[in-house]
């Protein structure tokens, strides 16, 4: 195997599956048996303050995790503290014993337990939050597949043609000219209209789009967490392989995906919605849509068009849904809340609205979804098993839904709040995106 090659493989082990599973366990072992021999070598005093800083330390992690996320949190299930506590436990103890006991010997074997301790528990806690997917990703080459990232202005002008017709797929004549894979891009879609200030876009264009003559493709907006970027739909949802899989198994077609930015900064948390915040519901209405229309050859009609995304994103999903469905009919609300937050209920409408209740309900999913019906609205609401917060929230939202009167499905995946809910739910829908976007029969 050529060096290169080996890299590339290298590149692409997965930090959640696999080889590095097993390598965790068995890391996990040697760790436990390692503090074994550290309680042997420590007195009873020593081992106590050790333990004590381990666990103010991994209490004071989790309460830096939950005010950095608040109020959409990277959840962390009480395993991956106690992983945190043994780490700090294993650095601690080693160091105590090193003061104590000096010696090479006994030094390089709490020196490595100490080192062992560490990466097992940023493995663990890893696992968990999907933050770095592959060895690659550790030094910024993210998995994408053979999706190739390019930039914008490189991309095919408007071609003279199109080819038409509904469903896309049974009207589609494969031409001599289309690459076999989708590319990645990035845009700056600016607030013409809104004033919203937003950050570039992320877009990903599949084969059928860079085809001479290309397709009319339908659209897919996804908006990602907070806090978070557009281009997290790439790396943790797994954006790009999964679209590009969906294209290579029709022909190349698959839907125009744009990631717009509607939080504005990495950590603000305007909400989904036109308040003292940011016009973010005026943004994604009017300036991403007429940016669309503008700068790629896409289908005009609404109806194939459909809004998705994950945490802040999926509540934003619902929110643009119920505002307005002729702009966006069909909606992924992945672990998304009951109603857009900033905190809790108060700190919301007084940071948003200056404290008018009348004017949040106004523009509320959910209370608007308690006033009509939205039988021209289709959607899916996803959570995964194990979260605890937004399980239950979007239960609220599906029974919500359903008795608008929506065509609505939910079900909940194995994990948490993580991308391994949201891109596995993408990957699953996207069968379900085709058939509503009139794509496939």
């Amino acid at each position: 195997m050529h060096g290169h090659q080996l890299l590339t493989r290298l590149s692409r082990m997965s930090l959640e599956h696999g080889h590095i599973t097993a390598a965790l366990l068995v890391g996990s072992v040697l760790v436990g048996v390692g503090t074994l021999l550290l309680l042997r070598w420590l007195p009873r005093r020593a081992v106590l303050v050790a333990l004590g800083l381990s666990v103010v330390g991994s209490a004071g992690g989790a309460m830096f995790v939950w005010l950095s996320y608040r109020p959409l949190p990277a959840q962390l299930p009480l395993s991956s503290f106690v992983w945190i506590a043994l780490a700090i436990f294993g650095v601690i103890g080693a160091a105590l014993v090193l003061l104590r006991r000096p010696g090479l010997a006994r030094g390089l074997s709490v020196t490595v337990l100490a080192g062992l301790a560490a990466i097992v528990a940023v493995g663990q806690v890893n696992a968990q939050t999907g933050t770095y997917p592959t060895l690659g990703s550790l030094v910024g080459h993210w998995p994408v597949g053979s999706v190739e990232h390019v930039a914008f202005d490189s991309l095919p002008g408007a071609e003279p043609w199109l080819q038409r017709g509904l469903p896309t797929e049974t009207h589609w004549e494969v031409p001599v000219r289309m690459p076999s894979n989708g590319v990645v891009t990035e845009a700056s879609i600016p607030g013409n209209i809104s004033g919203f200030d937003a950050r570039p876009a992320t877009l990903y264009l599949p084969p059928a789009y860079l085809a001479d003559p290309r397709a009319e493709l339908p659209v897919l907006v996804l908006v990602a967490g907070e806090p978070g970027s557009p281009s997290d739909w790439l790396d943790s949802g797994r954006l790009a392989t999964t679209v590009d899989a969906y294209a290579s198994r029709h022909s190349g077609l698959a839907p125009v995906v744009v990631v717009p930015d509607a939080l504005g900064d990495y950590d603000a948390n305007p909400g989904c919605m036109d308040s003292a915040l940011g016009n973010v519901a005026t943004y994604l209405d009017q300036d991403v849509p007429n940016w669309i229309e503008s700068n790629l050859q896409v289908n005009p009609d609404a109806a194939q068009w459909a809004i998705g995304g994950f945490s802040y994103g999926g509540t934003c999903a619902i929110e643009m849904a119920v505002n307005f469905p002729d702009r966006y009919p069909s909606f992924l609300d992945f672990s998304g809340q009951d109603e857009p937050s900033t905190g809790d209920h108060e700190d919301t409408v007084a940071a948003m609205f200056d404290g008018d209740e009348s004017a949040f309900d106004a523009v509320n999913a959910r209370d608007l979804m308690a006033q009509n019906r939205y039988p021209q609205l289709s959607g899916v609401f996803v959570a995964g098993e194990d979260d605890d917060i937004y399980r239950p929230q979007q239960e609220i939202m599906f029974e919500a839904a359903r008795a608008a009167d929506m065509n609505v499905d939910y079900y909940t995946l194995p994990g948490g709040h993580s991308g391994d809910v949201w891109g596995t739910a993408l990957e699953l829908e996207m069968d379900w995106l085709g058939r509503t976007l009139a794509l496939t029969p």
